[in-house]
């Protein structure tokens, strides 16, 4: 078996990579960043796939950041994910139809005013403005997958997953995801010798996270049984359990060689109260998956961002 990772140089692309050396599995990536491949041009990518006829395409491609980034910079956001994903599945049918592609699709897809995300409403009410650049992307992915199987046959898996966090993220908090930027800002004001760091809201918010390295073993489970019952329609990783952001900033607090204080924004937005991920179909598809636990997760991360200091 051959496999492709797009966006293998980003940050969940790296964990997948390192999930799949882990199993000895053989596997190519190919990045923008490292300039083997831009999906947002066909033909290139059309020879990049003919070239290593993969069976199966972990598609981890995108462009993001956080949610002040991808409201700032949201036409450019739009406009690259839209080619990617167009580009990607135009060369996919012309060089490898036949190879399975499996899709993250960032649970920003779901509605705004779901608190509890259910697949079988995923589509059913508007985004929230703030992620309307990066989540229409995600639906746009979805639907130009469907398209692609009915023409040409080409098989899609489609996992929805919550806020992913671990190594290999950025270390610009305007790039980087969530939880990974509140670590960043920690160990910056370790090293800088701060007593206090503040952050936006009220810290009140609940959210549920996604270590990166547990998608790459969700991948390695789907690459090891690909047709397993249930992953025709798409398919939350969940946990249905959610941390509000001041219990998270304790157990980040608890990596810290030093106390620091946090001061809280109330100024700044909240957002939702709660986003939490349904677990009851996750939980028939993977029954016996168990995931890393946040404390490790978290020290895992702060342990990476230690080691690339000073950014």
């Amino acid at each position: 078996m051959t496999i492709v990772i797009f966006g293998g140089n980003g940050f969940v692309g790296r964990n997948v990579a390192n999930v799949f050396r882990q199993h000895h599995l053989n596997f190519v990536t190919a990045s923008r960043s490292d300039k083997q491949v831009d999906l947002r041009n066909p033909l290139q990518t059309a020879d990049f796939l003919t070239a290593h006829q993969p069976d199966v395409i972990v598609n981890c491609a995108a462009h993001v950041g956080s949610l002040h980034y991808v409201t700032e910079q949201a036409a450019d956001v739009i406009m690259d994910n839209s080619r990617m994903i167009l580009g990607m599945y135009e060369a996919i049918a012309k060089a490898c139809p036949k190879a399975t592609v499996i899709n993250p699709i960032a649970n920003c897809a779901y509605p705004d005013t779901a608190n509890t995300f259910v697949e079988d409403k995923w589509w059913d009410g508007h985004l929230h403005r703030s992620v309307l650049s990066y989540g229409a992307t995600k639906r746009l992915l979805w639907a130009t997958a469907e398209s692609f199987s009915m023409q040409h046959d080409i098989r899609s898996i489609h996992l929805l997953v919550s806020n992913m966090y671990g190594p290999y993220d950025s270390a610009d908090p305007n790039k980087a995801h969530a939880l990974n930027a509140l670590v960043s800002k920690f160990v910056k004001a370790l090293h800088e010798g701060k007593e206090e760091l503040m952050i936006w809201g009220t810290g009140i918010a609940i959210r549920e996270w996604l270590y990166a390295e547990d998608f790459g073993r969700i991948v390695y489970q789907i690459i090891c049984n690909p047709n397993m019952p249930g992953l025709a329609e798409p398919t939350n990783i969940a946990q249905n359990f959610g941390l509000s952001v001041k219990e998270l900033s304790n157990l980040i607090q608890a990596q810290a060689s030093k106390p620091i204080r946090i001061r809280w924004d109330p100024d700044k937005p909240d957002g939702m109260p709660k986003k939490v991920m349904d677990d009851r179909k996750f939980r028939k598809v993977f029954p016996n998956f168990e995931f890393t636990s946040l404390e490790h997760g978290i020290m895992e991360t702060f342990a990476y961002y230690e080691s690339i200091y000073p950014f």
